[in-house]
């Protein structure tokens, strides 16, 4: 994903064990945004039967600061999920520069 040109969104999700279930592409985007609908995460964690998710997306700037708008998007997702059980162990953002952690970084 470091390498990529566009943006995409990755979840695994996880059973109680914290066993992969899936990993799945949810979403693919442009070289700097990504449409994500928490309600789409959400509800395919419940088909899956999933206990947590973990979100994986890429910044082909290279970057891999959170940006406002990941933290933003990223509270919504863990609010729905929490409201239904489902637990929201972290959030990877890839750059070709590393990578940042949002439990790392205390924003989970």
């Amino acid at each position: 994903m470091a390498h990529r040109t566009t943006e995409e969104l990755r979840v695994i999700f996880l059973d109680v064990y914290h066993a992969l279930i899936r990993d799945e592409t949810v979403s693919e985007g442009t070289i700097d945004a990504t449409a994500v609908y928490p309600r789409e995460i959400i509800k395919r964690a419940l088909e899956l039967g999933a206990s947590s998710i973990i979100l994986v997306h890429n910044h082909p700037s290279g970057d891999p600061s959170p940006s406002w708008t990941d933290r933003k998007l990223t509270s919504a997702i863990v609010i729905a999920a929490n409201s239904l059980g489902i637990g929201v162990n972290d959030h990877i953002v890839i750059g070709r520069n590393g990578h940042s952690s949002f439990r790392a970084l205390g924003f989970l």
